[in-house]
């Protein structure tokens, strides 16, 4: 069986092989807007990327806190751009790219700098959700982090051991939000997700938190394109024992699926692994409420709150 890292089988289609880190996790670790490179390929792209944007920028005559004016920043984020301790944005890189009069310099970095900032087992994962036609996930303890509201998403974040320092979880609710443009993108993909009737139960960050998280699953719900289905605790037959986990079809018909606990991130490639994957979720949504079901439930909770 070959092992290959993520953005290599995403690219490849996969050839039997199964993607296995160790490392943060997908959910909790997502990186986005300004962060740290998170591996050493990663850190080598960064810094060449800092290294082009300090050279064009000297060579238009600005100074850090000029260039930073224009791009939205303080001078001592473009040092850390320019260091390589700090990942820009694709949408900060373009507006650098245009203050500097750059001609597209910069925005040829977009894609590599983008995936530097993922752990090597997330990267084709964070390809893949941006191609995805269709994707489908079963979560047991909380929220999937696509259908998070921001209260919710430092609720949960808070609750890391060891803490998270305040930084790196600016950094993480930026990227977490940014990933939810995928409900409003055209052609819009298919996303379905069940859930344990428990996470509705848990009121991470208080109760003002869950309320506002339920009120939010009600929203989403009504978009044509997504349903969201919940698994009742006292259910006698689930065939998500197993634990949690994500299928992501591509445009071009492949078919992936991760998994992760604690810590340890899967992304499966091998076919026949994958198609279970992908029929063990038909029978979960089969056994879990009807979406019309599930929406009564929610509102039921969230009225007892």
């Amino acid at each position: 069986m070959t092992k290959r890292t993520g953005a290599d089988a995403v690219a490849s289609g996969g050839d039997g092989g199964t993607v296995v880190s160790v490392g943060d996790g997908w959910e909790s670790d997502d990186g986005g807007g300004p962060c740290r490179p998170e591996d050493g390929g990663g850190k080598g792209v960064v810094a060449a990327f800092g290294q082009t944007l300090k050279t064009l920028r000297l060579r238009e005559g600005l100074d850090r806190a000029e260039l930073g004016s224009r791009i939205g920043y303080s001078a001592a984020t473009v040092a850390s751009f320019e260091q390589g301790r700090r990942i820009p944005s694709p949408r900060t890189i373009e507006r650098a790219d245009e203050a500097l009069g750059a001609g597209g310099l910069l925005c040829v970095w977009k894609e590599e700098v983008e995936r530097a900032q993922y752990p090597v087992f997330f990267q084709g994962m964070a390809a893949l959700e941006k191609e995805a036609i269709e994707l489908l996930a079963y979560d047991t303890l909380v929220v999937k982090g696509l259908l998070q509201t921001e209260e919710y998403m430092r609720a949960v974040l808070a609750m890391r051991r060891p803490p998270l320092d305040q930084e790196t979880t600016e950094q993480r609710v930026a990227a977490r939000l940014a990933r939810q443009d995928i409900f409003d993108r055209t052609p819009s993909p298919l996303l379905s997700f069940v859930m344990d009737e428990s996470v509705l139960q848990r009121p991470y960050g208080g109760v003002d938190v869950l309320r506002g998280q339920l009120e939010h699953l009600l929203v989403t719900s009504q978009k044509r394109h997504v349903e969201i289905q919940i698994m009742p605790v006292r259910t006698e037959d689930n065939a998500g024992v197993n634990g949690p986990f994500t299928v992501v079809t591509r445009k071009d018909g492949m078919r992936f699926a991760y998994a992760e606990a604690q810590g340890v991130g899967s992304l499966q490639t091998d076919p026949e692994q994958v198609t279970l994957a992908h029929a063990r979720y038909g029978i979960i949504r089969s056994q879990a409420l009807s979406p019309r079901e599930s929406l009564e439930l929610i509102k039921g909770v969230l009225g007892s709150l």
